[in-house]
């Protein structure tokens, strides 16, 4: 298999699909890697280092069977792609209908990481899940950069400083990670989560999980949180604030595949928080779980609060990312290949290939992204 490796374009997108250890077991067994000059640089992986692995430098687009990429192909790339080439990276495949549209029109064969099915057999292909281990670990360490206290209780000779309350709504991937991190740092850690399912993960980590009387359990298929209707919404809002105002600082991470980020947290109960306080959104992306939120941006409120929505936080660990993506990816590829040869030979029987598949043959065959490629008009 000939696998092409392209300097991701995106703003502010400094990780890359492969890094040199994952090509050097993808030369070993055979197969062959181009790479774009300068892909890795950003990631601070040099030309020299994907060489010595056995990768060749060259243009990914025209030389490879199978481009992988990171972040969504702009119109441009998607231009550079063959009727015959297979793409692979994270194509949002539930709101680019866009870029899903134009992907079929170029007859494309694609595969969306984030659409990989959550079975056990598929665990290592897990992209969101690598992903979000970063984000979460990072929003952690922003909330205690952005706080002006200490995480950890201090016993010095001026007095014994408490340590700061931490609320983390969301127990997911991220949501868990942030709850570790904010534990290793010393601080006392609530969660909150809409799946009772999650209480002994949040427990197992040192945190106490916050149970709020009379909220449903809304556990969805996939082991996803279901969207909550506008009564549950509201209910849940008015039960969280009261936990909001006595936390130092909270991080958000509630997402629903496809939908707007929930709305926990409402503007009353940010001015009901203490100055200097702080919010970490890691769902502003998608709108935010803040009424607050400014998407990509750091700000104080008038009453003091400092709300954060940082965007792509991965891409602020670059090589740790790539190297968690790249094994994905490449777990992904070995699927791609399974004889002895390592020659191409899509098996569209596997509930992972045909799951994972946003676009084949000229036509989007993903109805998640057939739904979005049709509200966008993009095809």
């Amino acid at each position: 298999m000939r696998i092409g490796v392209p300097k991701e374009t995106a703003d502010g997108e400094r990780r890359v699909a492969m890094v040199p250890d994952i090509v050097r077991k993808l030369t070993a067994a055979g197969h062959q890697v181009v790479l774009e000059p300068g892909a890795g640089a950003s990631a601070d992986l040099p030309d020299a280092a994907y060489a010595d692995a056995g990768a060749s430098a060259g243009d990914p687009y025209a030389e490879a069977e199978v481009v992988a990429k990171v972040a969504p192909p702009t119109l441009a790339e998607i231009e550079r792609l063959g009727a015959d080439t297979i793409l692979v990276g994270f194509l949002q495949p539930l709101t680019a209908g866009e870029t899903i549209a134009a992907l079929a029109r170029q007859g494309t064969t694609s595969f969306a990481m984030e659409a990989i099915p959550r079975i056990s057999r598929a665990q290592a292909m897990d992209a969101l899940s690598s992903q979000a281990n970063v984000g979460g670990y990072r929003a952690a360490l922003l909330a205690s950069h952005e706080l002006g206290r200490f995480f950890p209780m201090l016993m010095t000779a001026a007095g014994t400083i408490p340590p700061a309350q931490v609320l983390v709504l969301g127990a997911g991937v991220a949501g868990l990670q942030a709850i570790a991190t904010a534990r290793r740092l010393g601080a006392q850690v609530t969660a909150f989560d809409v799946r009772a399912a999650v209480k002994e993960q949040v427990q197992s980590l040192g945190a106490k999980f916050l149970e709020l009387e009379g909220s449903a359990d809304a556990e969805a298929a996939g082991g996803y949180a279901r969207e909550l209707t506008e009564d549950e919404q509201a209910q849940q809002r008015e039960l969280l604030a009261t936990a909001v105002a006595r936390s130092d600082a909270v991080i958000t991470t509630a997402l629903v595949p496809g939908r707007p980020a929930p709305k926990l947290i409402t503007a009353a109960a940010v001015g009901q928080m203490k100055p200097g306080s702080v919010i970490v959104d890691l769902a502003g992306e998608a709108g935010g779980n803040c009424e607050l939120t400014r998407p990509n941006e750091t700000y104080r409120t008038e009453e003091g609060v400092i709300i954060a929505a940082p965007q792509n936080l991965p891409s602020t660990m670059p090589q740790h990312s790539s190297q968690l993506y790249a094994r994905n990816v490449q777990a992904l590829l070995e699927l791609f290949a399974p004889g002895e040869d390592q020659r191409l030979e899509l098996d569209w029987e596997d509930a992972v290939i045909s799951g994972a598949c946003v676009t084949r043959g000229g036509e989007i065959v993903h109805e998640g992204a057939r739904a979005a490629a049709g509200a966008g008009g993009g095809g």
